[in-house]
């Protein structure tokens, strides 16, 4: 004959029944045969029972209550009178009400027995007798023996290293949490040697620990993971600008400063010190940058360059009768008219001695009055001027040379062709100077005609080189 699985459960459930009910009805028979008016009350239940002090008896314990996680793989906890089932959720449970009632009044119990033949099912016993409580129970005010706290009143022999933990009728010792029982010590766990805790650093203490985090790093709120600190934000440590790096930041200074050793302050670079290049004239430094000046005469260009100001342009101090030439770094006022006596001036800068005045048979014929500026230190050798005739007579043969204002060798007339030649220096000259050439260019024919004409240049050597 089939079974349906709910039957087989129920069999099952009945025969622990009457395996409980057989025991509680032997250890009755054995202490009511027993004559005496003694009054011996045990406190002590089969597994799956514990004792209730108020109805005097033991009671079942439900397992599915207090076991965490009593079934596992998907079974559902069915709690038995001393034990408990694990039953597929499918299962029906069929309980039978009287066996159950049988099994709550014996089947767990072997423990509240009665040496005087007194009726089980009565209730408490009279509350002004005297009971007799087993090892760590006591009598209470209600005449049924309770649980002694022995952790609550001192009544343990643990040491200081250990907790005291209650127990129904006894208590145990056990380590403090962070610390693990060897033999009768209690020693310190050592978390650090554990899976990893810390993010960074595991610092252990005595039954505890705590986390580190490297330099520039601080803990979460977590207590374990580490963080960056972004140090630009919290306390700018920069003394300009600053840039925040993981677990760390670095500084930079502002164009024209520089970081000082302890990377972190900014000292000024002194760019004036780094190279007499950086200004054509003269460098001033000044705090996170430099400036370029000029001597008077000269203005800055581009920042770094001196040019020469035009002072006949801009602030022209000349007399009317005076003609103003600039030249690098100032200016000079020469007379319109600069011919002397027998000269007569003919156009603007040339002057002509008469035929008809005798004196000027042993003078040159003309002197034409030219004005140039050249820098001091002119790399030499190197053409400055050139001299060329304006007048061609035929079957003449021209030479040049230079009269005078040569004492010192600084100059060399070159002629390049038979109507010019070419003014060279030789030799460097410093300023501010001025120096006046005459160039003079000698004609001559086969008649040995001969005339002259001279070219009176004023050279003047600014006081740099630039």
């Amino acid at each position: 004959m089939r079974r349906e699985p709910g039957a087989r459960y129920l069999a099952l459930e009945r025969f622990m029944m009457l395996t409980v009910t057989f025991l509680a009805a032997f250890v009755l028979t054995t202490v009511s045969s027993q004559e005496t008016e003694e009054t011996i009350t045990y406190t002590q239940c089969t597994d799956g029972y514990e004792w209730d002090p108020y109805r005097q008896q033991c009671k079942d314990i439900d397992e599915c209550e207090i076991v965490p996680d009593a079934c596992k793989g998907g079974m559902k906890c069915v709690n038995h009178y001393g034990g408990y089932l694990c039953l597929p959720r499918t299962a029906q449970i069929i309980v039978n009400e009287q066996d159950a009632a049988t099994a709550d009044s014996a089947g767990g119990r072997n423990s509240v027995i009665r040496r005087t033949p007194v009726d089980v099912q009565q209730g408490p016993p009279n509350p002004t007798h005297q009971i007799q409580c087993a090892t760590g129970y006591e009598q209470s005010e209600h005449n049924v023996c309770q649980d002694i706290d022995e952790c609550a009143t001192g009544a343990h022999n643990c040491r200081t290293d250990q907790a005291c933990v209650n127990l129904r009728g006894s208590f145990r010792c056990q380590c403090l949490p962070g610390f693990q029982k060897r033999g009768e010590q209690c020693i310190d766990i050592d978390e650090c040697t554990l899976p990893p805790y810390c993010h960074h650093r595991c610092v252990n203490t005595p039954g505890s620990y705590y986390c580190q985090c490297n330099p520039g790093f601080q803990l979460a709120s977590n207590n374990h993971t580490c963080v960056d600190i972004n140090e630009c934000d919290a306390n700018n440590p920069c003394a300009q600008q600053c840039y925040n790096i993981l677990g760390s930041f670095i500084c930079q200074c502002n164009p024209g400063f520089e970081l000082s050793s302890d990377r972190i302050n900014c000292e000024d670079v002194d760019e004036c010190g780094t190279s007499s290049y950086i200004c054509h004239y003269q460098c001033v430094n000044e705090p996170g940058k430099f400036s370029c000046v000029c001597p008077e005469g000269y203005q800055v260009v581009g920042g770094r360059t001196c040019q020469d100001i035009n002072e006949c342009e801009t602030t022209n101090e000349c007399r009317e009768d005076e003609m103003c030439w600039n030249y690098h770094g100032g200016f000079r006022c020469y007379p319109r008219n600069p011919c002397q006596e027998p000269y007569v001036l003919t156009s603007e800068n040339r002057c002509v001695c008469p035929v008809s005045n005798t004196i000027c048979r042993e003078l040159p014929y003309s002197i034409v009055y030219k004005y140039m500026s050249i820098r001091s230190d002119r790399n030499v050798p190197s053409d400055i001027f050139q001299i060329q005739a304006t007048t061609i007579y035929p079957n003449t043969i021209n030479t040049f040379r230079i009269k005078s204002g040569n004492e010192n060798g600084e100059f060399y007339l070159r002629q390049t062709s038979a109507l010019s030649a070419m003014l060279v220096l030789v030799k460097s000259l410093s300023g501010p100077r001025e120096h006046i050439v005459d160039l003079e260019m000698l004609t001559v024919n086969s008649l040995n005609y001969r005339t002259s004409s001279v070219l009176r240049l004023t050279i003047i050597v600014g006081p740099f080189a630039f």
